[in-house]
């Protein structure tokens, strides 16, 4: 019989197939002592499981490129941390066996994150996944991961690991669910990547038994169990009219009466760059520089390492905008020389722009790489920063920006409400705006955006987040400045619609969403975008404001 699962959609299209769980964790190692004479040996035995793993997840990482390196990259540094190997020498020391040593300093560390704030929690789940693959390797037995099929299937897993999200092959995996996670978790973001259809925050998706038929709708979220013929041919008939409207969709971002929304790519690198410009990105409205700085938490990268890989990006956007986030560390992206360890909560410390205030010579590096990048390119560079929470921060980072000799637009990313409570005063020293949706949603909220259980008040949807964008909207139109979203509410087509009528001046997002999101605009003119976006504002919930948005784009 037909069931309907509701969970959060994170990544559009429908997927129909048969379910596979994803390979059970590793089983607790036993509990016993070993010689004192064997102690070296183990040691020996766990340093080099260490390393092993630590160099698969960086090849993973070079395979997949883009967003998913920079995750699998930093999970990498978490399984060679020197701390925790410490911790695992001490413990084979006394008796422990490498894979108890291994499965109980990692019990530990997990017990520390968990209990330093809700913000680490999303690092727990990517610890336990290190952890599982080193006991793993010790024991000799199969890696946690994607199960093995010839055929296409429906993978359904508590959570996924970055890991095995990155490597995916859409052509097996028809899609996914899974029972924890929230819109901006990493699973979500590297979904929307591969443009694999995927529903996550859904409860009892553990529970659906193995084989079963399932109907996945990544746009609406909801997950059918044993759909009815009838069902699967609606999914599949509303399939193939999105698939139409998109090869149908060509060119700027323009709302149906010709009002152009500039619609921009979010790369992590220049390996993101062929696929932003195959998709018709317009330019760049989010390029993330921390991949340069991940492979060595150490040590700062040259300016010569920088100037190579911000120009390689520059010369792919000739007389395009792009626009580059300065470092943007600490919280769940620390780095050893830049952001304090010992921060009780560090969501709500010294990170991004306050991290680069207090060191300058970081920020100077970085600006000088980006000025030599820039030269001789006909290039429209912006650059921003991340974290500003008011017009002092943005007159220091403008400051910055004109003492390295940048030839550039210096913007300010709306992440903190007192941001867009004060956004005109911040557009005093700045030239535009970008909303950071998931981190404003975050501080709005006091919601993690990695905590499953929370995942309802980081929706984009919610109405006092539309409030706030359309307050720093307002407050850049009347500056005659430019205000636009780079977060992943512009994924999100209906609501890209909205954030038009809100008067957001450029949506940039992963290049996968690009085509969806271009003729969900090209369907409605300006003041019908105008029309959803009030009707979203007066709603009380995040679901009533998708509701009526899509009540008054649809002619209900």
């Amino acid at each position: 019989m037909e069931t309907t699962l509701r969970g959060v959609g994170v990544s559009h299209g429908v997927a129909i197939g048969e379910v596979r769980h994803m390979g059970t964790a590793v089983l607790e190692p036993p509990a016993k002592q070993i010689p004192a004479q064997d102690a070296e040996r183990e040691q020996g035995r766990a340093r080099k499981a260490v390393e092993a793993v630590a160099a698969d997840l960086m090849a993973r990482g070079n395979l997949a490129g883009g967003e998913a390196q920079a995750v699998l990259e930093a999970q990498a540094m978490m399984a060679q941390d020197p701390e925790l190997m410490a911790d695992v020498e001490r413990r084979v020391a006394v008796g422990s066996t490498a894979e108890r040593a291994v499965y109980d300093a990692f019990a530990a560390y997990r017990e520390l994150l968990a209990n330093a704030g809700e913000y680490l929690a999303g690092r727990v789940a990517d610890l336990d996944d290190v952890r599982n693959r080193i006991v793993a390797r010790l024991l000799g037995v199969p890696m946690p991961g994607v199960p093995d099929s010839d055929e296409p299937y429906v993978l359904v897993a508590r959570d996924l690991a970055p890991a095995d999200t990155a490597l995916l092959d859409p052509t097996l995996v028809l899609g996914f669910v899974t029972e924890e996670g929230g819109p901006t978790s990493h699973s979500a973001i590297l979904a929307r990547a591969l443009g694999v259809p995927a529903v996550v925050a859904l409860p009892g998706a553990g529970e659906i038994a193995e084989g079963t038929l399932i109907a996945v709708d990544g746009s609406s979220g909801e997950v059918f169990v044993n759909p009815s013929e009838e069902k699967k041919s609606q999914l599949e008939a509303a399939a193939a009219e999105r698939r139409a409207a998109l090869a149908a969709s060509t060119g700027p971002g323009a709302t149906a009466d010709g009002h152009k929304v500039p619609l921009l790519a979010n790369i992590g690198g220049p390996a993101d760059v062929a696929a932003a410009l195959e998709a018709g990105a317009e330019g760049v409205g989010l390029f993330r520089t921390e991949f340069l700085f991940l492979d060595d938490s150490k040590n700062a990268p040259s300016e010569d390492k920088q100037v190579v890989a911000y120009r390689q990006v520059l010369e792919a956007f000739p007389e395009g905008r792009v626009v580059v986030r300065v470092l943007d560390a600490g919280a769940d992206k620390p780095l050893d020389f830049l952001t304090p360890a010992d921060e009780p909560n560090p969501a709500l410390g010294v990170r991004g722009l306050r991290s680069l205030l207090d060191h300058p010579a970081v920020l100077r590096t970085q600006l000088t790489a980006l000025a030599k990048a820039a030269e001789g390119l006909p290039v429209h560079l912006e650059v921003m920063a991340p974290m500003v929470a008011d017009r002092a921060d943005a007159k220091a980072f403008a400051d910055a920006c004109r003492e390295a000799g940048l030839r550039a637009k210096f913007g300010a990313m709306v992440e903190i409400p007192s941001a867009a409570l004060r956004a005109r005063s911040v557009l005093q020293e700045v030239e535009f705006l970008s909303l950071g949706t998931n981190d404003l949603a975050q501080y709005t909220f006091a919601a993690d955006r990695q905590v499953g259980a929370v995942s309802r008040l980081q929706d984009p949807w919610q109405p006092a987040l539309l409030d706030l964008v359309a307050l720093s909207a307002e407050a850049a139109r009347a500056e005659g400045k430019s205000c636009g979203v780079c977060g992943e509410a512009a994924s999100d087509p209906l609501l890209a619609c909205v954030l038009t009528g809100l008067g957001v001046t450029s949506l940039s997002m992963g290049a996968a969403s690009l085509p969806y999101v271009r003729a969900a605009l090209a369907k409605f003119t300006l003041a019908q975008c105008e029309r959803a976006a009030a009707a979203a504002r007066a709603a009380d919930s995040a679901a009533d404001a998708r509701a009526a948005a899509q009540a008054v784009l649809s002619g209900e």
